[in-house]
């Protein structure tokens, strides 16, 4: 019987390379012995062989194993996490960014740092409140607010924490220290928990970039002429401006927000976050780069606003606010000016904006909804509800910002005789009228005198509308 000799490597394999081979030559051996020899190598060899197979089938199964344990869902595009010991799958979940509304443009994302980002569900939304304010300067007026407040409909008050001279509390903020204008005109701890004992809500009112002090001490920070010379400007008293370009301004401005945040004031309102408006003294042109080479002013306003709106709003659950020229609600050319640009102003994900629609503020001869106002100062009713109604398909539209509007409280003899009336009780409720029957519910009173007539201040009233 011829048996055919197995490969070499299989029988290195199997443990039986030095075997005999078989040959057909003669043997010794009987011929039973020979044949039982043949069978149990032939035996020897076949097991050998399964053995190697069992080994490759089994690597291979566990290998194919491995791969489908680290495969992902396509279906979702979520990881799943499996082991060999269970069939349960564990998903890990995408961590999602608080986003924004308005769209940085490449030159914006370039020129400034990226905006601070939180996770999600760290992001406080704080509960918006119905403000129904008056104004009263560095607290000297504190004791008679509470008394109004507490007999009218009135319910909120608002503080300096900044005016354009400095802070009138005492500030640990650093950078205010440095420059040497803080001063002790109230406790901050004592007059939030005054109005807070009499269940009255307290904004700290903070003046931005309208600073002369910060901008004297702080000459790289203030708007400069293009051979870096500090720019004064004629409508604003012949002095020189912070840039709201600069992220040092925003940072000192932010962190007086934050600590007054951390004394309890229940909301952060920013004045005066606009560029200058006018010209300048000498007529000196302010220089802010090459042209194409840095944002819009709207553009500076607004990412100050929505950085603040971070720091303070969704990390401290506290509201941020911000005062803007009532004229830029209907005229883009001031806007532009100055930087406050209503549309997208609103859409900087603050809590609420704050227009300053004092009859006063408008030329006589205005023209607004078809109207001329000869006097705007004359028709308090009139000439709030038509700047209001001009922009409604602006702050009504989704995601706007809650519209608050400052209404005046004070007489603008300013203006000259003839230009201007008395304004009492009577006219100051007038305002409020007009804003109610616009669906607008909230306000705050301005008189930098700080001194209001007695009344309920609810907007009940009949007004000529001719």
């Amino acid at each position: 019987m011829r048996i055919s000799q197995p490969p070499s490597f299989v029988l290195f394999e199997a443990g039986l390379y030095n075997y005999p081979m078989l040959n057909n030559g003669s043997t010794n051996e009987s011929n039973s012995s020979i044949e039982i020899m043949k069978l149990k190598r032939i035996i020897t060899i076949l097991l050998s062989v399964s053995a190697v197979l069992a080994v490759v089938l089994i690597t291979v199964g566990v290998s194919k194993i491995v791969r489908l344990a680290r495969t992902t869902e396509s279906s979702t595009g979520v990881t799943v996490l499996a082991t060999l010991v269970s069939t349960e799958m564990t998903y890990t979940e995408p961590t999602v960014m608080h986003t924004e509304q308005l769209e940085a443009t490449p030159l914006a994302d370039s020129y400034w740092r990226p905006l601070p980002e939180l996770p999600e569900d760290e992001v406080k939304i704080p509960e918006h409140f119905e403000v129904k304010g008056l104004y009263i300067g560095s607290g000297s007026a504190l004791d008679k607010a509470i008394d109004l407040c507490n007999n009218s409909e009135l319910n909120t008050i608002v503080i300096d924490l900044k005016n354009e001279y400095g802070l009138p509390y005492m500030s640990k903020v650093s950078t205010a220290k440095e420059i040497g204008y803080v001063w002790d005109a109230y406790d901050i701890d004592a007059v939030v928990e005054k109005c807070h004992k009499n269940n009255i809500r307290v904004i700290g009112r903070l003046v931005s970039f309208n600073d002369q002090v910060a901008a004297q001490h702080f000459p790289d920070r203030a708007i400069q002429d293009a051979d870096g010379n500090v720019v004064q400007f004629s409508n604003e008293g012949n002095k020189p401006f912070l840039s709201p370009y600069c992220v040092e301004n925003w940072d000192y401005l932010i962190d007086i927000g934050i600590e007054a945040a951390e004394h309890g004031i229940d909301e952060i309102q920013f004045d005066y976050v606009r560029f200058p408006a006018g010209a300048t003294k000498n007529k000196v042109k302010p220089y802010f780069g090459e042209e194409g080479q840095y944002p819009e002013k709207a553009e500076a306003v607004n990412r100050f606003l929505q950085e603040a709106r971070i720091r303070i709003q969704d990390t401290y659950g506290i509201p941020v606010s911000a005062d803007i020229f009532g004229i830029v609600l209907t005229s883009e050319g001031d806007a532009k000016i100055i930087g406050q640009n209503f549309e997208t102003l609103g859409m900087t994900g603050i809590d609420s904006c704050c227009p300053m629609v004092y009859p006063s503020h408008y030329a006589l001869g205005t023209m607004l909804g078809g109207h001329i106002f000869d006097y705007p100062d004359k028709q308090p009713y009139l000439i709030v509800y038509s700047v209001l109604h001009e922009c409604q398909s602006i702050y009504k539209q989704p995601g706007f910002t809650a519209v608050r509007p400052y209404l005046q409280a004070f007489t603008a003899s300013y203006i000259g005789k003839g230009n201007y009336i008395e304004y009492g009780y009577r006219e100051i409720n007038s305002q409020i009228k007009a804003i109610h029957d616009l669906g607008i519910t909230e306000f705050i009173l301005w008189d930098p005198a700080c001194k209001y007539p007695s009344g309920t201040y609810d907007g009940n009233m009949a007004v000529e509308t001719d």
